[in-house]
């Protein structure tokens, strides 16, 4: 085979076999296919897509490119969730800790800032001393004293699309449906879980902007589980305009905590619940929605959520004193205050643009090989419906680079839409997608 030949196929609109697919991504690791080459590659499956078998076979060969836990020996149904991406979302460092102590073992395979997105990893190691690069041996050992443990891929599981996701991240090619679902796929079914939770994004703050599209996304989460003998469903949540109110790495990590002790931010605790209670239903802990979410809270309530979030930093050997005293984080060189020049209502919200203020003061990746600056972050003042007064404060910009939070500053504040027609607050987690369609939520 020769890689400009199938590079050129795609190009054309081809439909290429699993052996081809599999020979430009084993060719990719051993060093015999170039960056530039499989930039190439992506870009031709980016603009020409890819058909349900294509993608299924992506999905096997990313799989097959490492190591595919077995934890058949840790009682009951494994789960995990994923989300697509999207501004604020930190619900993974609630969620997982509350679903665990709920009796579900959660193997958590999680990625680092993807685009305008923040990740998992990044916002975790923002906690003193967390490790996210553990072995597999340590990721196994924690789940099994811990019911739950989160970490970024090793070398081992799924390399290529580890190897991968970091240059679709530079090379435009982030949202893609072929593409979403094999990187996703791959991880999770690498990690060991039997059933999975999908949180799809869709609006301007989220890769899938239409519902068109994230519903798409969605259906092939769900057809290429099936194929793989794992139980799943997939939400469609609201992201036209960032989820909670913090926006970073450590400021998102306060609001996690804030949420676990019961304080945190409406929007963020319902899509928490909801995904949560699916996640109780497929690993056998609830029999209906409405009790899953009845289970998710009393572990808010009962503090027992924040206490396996304090065993989950501790084994992964981060410092639990943050949690208790939040000015153990280190604090920023500047806040600017982002003020609105008029008096209206918040009618919209360009979420993305909010996304890339966070990653021009550094708290995500503008190149492959940035740094990211744990500390800077966005504290969101006013969300869709909310009147607003000439001069009051829309949002608050923590920097440690003055002329970089002036620009966050001038970026961010053309991304709130106000006029004087009130806009009705947003609904968070839109509709339910299985094998069975796309359907409206439980009530309850």
């Amino acid at each position: 085979m020769i890689t400009s030949e199938i590079i050129a196929r795609k190009r054309d609109g081809g439909k290429l076999t699993r052996q081809e697919i599999e020979f430009i991504l084993s060719g990719y690791l051993s060093g015999a296919v170039p960056d530039y080459q499989m930039s190439s590659f992506l870009m031709a499956v980016f603009i020409r897509g890819m058909d349900l078998e294509e993608t299924e076979n992506l999905t096997w060969c990313m799989l097959n490119s490492g190591k595919i836990l077995e934890l058949g020996f840790i009682p009951g149904v494994k789960v995990d969730k994923h989300s697509t991406g999207g501004v604020g979302d930190k619900v993974s460092l609630i969620l997982a800790p509350l679903v665990a102590c709920c009796g579900v073992t959660v193997p958590m395979v999680s990625g680092r800032g993807l685009g305008h997105t923040g990740g998992t990893l990044d916002k975790l190691e923002s906690i003193p001393g967390f490790k996210t690069g553990l072995s597999i041996e340590e990721f196994i050992e924690n789940l099994k004293h811990n019911q739950v443990s989160i970490m970024g891929q090793t070398k081992d599981l799924a390399p290529a699309d580890r190897e991968i996701y970091a240059l679709r991240d530079v090379t435009g090619t982030v949202p893609s449906i072929p593409l979403i679902t094999a990187s996703i796929l791959s991880k999770k079914l690498a990690s060991g879980a039997d059933a999975l939770v999908f949180d799809v994004k869709m609006g301007s703050g989220a890769f899938m902007q239409s519902k068109e599209t994230a519903l798409a996304l969605a259906r092939n989460l769900i057809k290429v589980s099936k194929k793989a003998g794992r139980r799943s469903i997939a939400l469609l949540t609201d992201m036209n305009e960032p989820l909670g109110n913090a926006v970073g790495n450590s400021v998102e990590v306060i609001e996690a905590i804030d949420t676990l002790k019961g304080k945190g931010p409406e929007d963020l605790l319902e899509v928490t619940l909801t995904l949560g209670s699916f996640m109780l239903i497929l690993g056998g802990k609830a029999n209906n929605f409405r009790k899953g979410k009845e289970l998710i809270l009393e572990k808010i309530e009962n503090g027992e959520g924040l206490d396996k979030f304090k065993q989950l930093v501790l084994q992964q050997g981060g410092d639990p004193a943050v949690i208790d005293d939040y000015s153990l984080f280190p604090k920023t060189n500047y806040q600017i205050d982002v003020k609105s020049d008029e008096k209206g209502y918040v009618n919209a919200m360009d979420t993305k643009e909010i996304g890339l203020a966070a990653v021009e003061l550094g708290a995500g990746r503008e190149k492959l090989d940035s740094d990211v600056d744990l500390d800077v972050g966005i504290f969101i003042r006013k969300k869709i419906g909310d009147p607003v007064k000439k001069n009051e404060e829309l949002a608050k910009i923590l920097a440690n680079d003055f002329e970089k939070g002036k620009k966050a500053e001038q970026r961010i504040k053309k991304a709130f839409r106000i006029t004087r027609q009130k806009a009705k607050r947003l609904k968070k987690v839109l509709s339910l997608v299985d094998e069975k369609g796309v359907r409206e939520l439980p009530t309850g």
